[in-house]
């Protein structure tokens, strides 16, 4: 081997492929291709938020070599975090509402991250996950030698500003240029929002979609100037009741709302017809990017986001009794007892 180019972990976050979605491209006549973020180290594309915001909060002298990184988190930005944490040499300590996945919850815990479960309630309460988070961010770096560092995903636009760097650049060159239209989900809003920026600063035309499951209050503010939510999903990450510093003045030019019937099916859809085993969020962005595909027409090229893998969302997305309870079913193909 003549060319030694080694990089270590946190070097291989970000430089995902481009995946064709052969079903939906096929049906739609469109190129419908999927980012596969779900390929970083640390399994999701919040792997790219952890690194930007650690990495900015370095140059800013916000985070001390042996510092501590605390965040309150759904559970992937803090896998993300632990995975870079223990690169550069930070403890992570992570806040999470009660509600999520044992599986993410038991990811969390196997990365060494100290972990913090607290009720789920809704922002405005002083015990939101990311109000604590702030708090035991400010004790911490009161009472640590070496301090600590809240990452705030939601309102530092650092988030925002590493996928405008590398995600949406990635995007526009993996396409040669010919891309016409790129659509995902909003949590933080850092990944619709950096990619945004990005992919229209290369083409002024390029449409920007927001896939927004129901529950979220998104989808209402961008069709009509009302932060209101309707109905739930069984999706866990996205959607979200404010506009974050990350999101605000994204130019987005079609929002969508995706009901679980329409989205969760599509996850069964990708792991028998594409090999791929993907979480809800992604059902959620490909079904925004069919949608985009029924507006644009036959013959454009579209991209979304191929957020984690599906065994990350195990109790919910195989399990009959579950999803029976919402409506919803697990195809009779899939035999999954676990």
């Amino acid at each position: 081997m003549t060319n030694k180019n080694y990089h270590d972990t946190v070097g291989h976050i970000g430089n995902t492929p481009l995946i064709r979605l052969n079903h939906v491209s096929d049906a739609t006549g469109c190129e419908i291709l999927g980012k596969a973020e779900f390929m970083n180290p640390g399994g999701s594309v919040k792997d790219r938020a952890a690194l930007g915001i650690v990495r900015d909060a370095e140059a800013k002298g916000l985070l001390k070599p042996g510092g501590i990184i605390v965040e309150g988190t759904a559970g992937n930005t803090g896998i993300g975090l632990a995975v870079v944490g223990n690169c550069l040499g930070y403890d992570t300590v992570i806040v999470m509402p009660d509600n999520q996945s044992s599986d993410k919850i038991d990811t969390l815990r196997s990365y060494g991250a100290k972990l913090h479960l607290v009720p789920a309630v809704p922002l405005k309460d002083p015990n939101h996950f990311t109000k604590v988070s702030e708090r035991i961010a400010a004790e911490l770096n009161e009472s640590s030698p070496n301090g600590a560092f809240w990452a705030n995903q939601f309102n530092n636009t650092a988030n925002r500003d590493f996928h405008e760097q590398t995600t949406g650049p990635e995007i526009w060159a993996q396409t040669g240029g010919e891309v016409h239209g790129f659509v995902c989900s909003v949590g933080t809003g850092g990944t619709l929002a950096g990619i945004a920026r990005a992919l229209k600063a290369s083409n002024p035309e390029v449409l920007i979609g927001l896939s927004d499951p129901t529950g979220s209050a998104l989808y209402n503010y961008y069709a009509n100037g009302e932060l209101k939510a309707e109905g739930g999903s069984i999706t866990e990450g996205i959607g979200n009741s404010r506009v974050t510093d990350n999101l605000e003045g994204t130019p987005i030019d079609l929002p969508l709302q995706i009901p679980d019937t329409e989205s969760i099916p599509l996850v069964y859809d990708m792991i028998r017809g594409e090999g791929l085993s993907l979480g809800g969020s992604s059902g959620v962005n490909v079904a925004g990017a069919v949608r985009m595909a029924q507006e644009l027409g036959p013959g454009h090229v579209i991209v979304t986001i191929l957020c984690d893998g599906a065994m990350r969302y195990r109790e919910r997305l195989f399990n009959r009794e579950f999803l029976a309870s919402k409506g919803l079913a697990l195809p009779d193909w899939l035999d999954f007892e676990g």
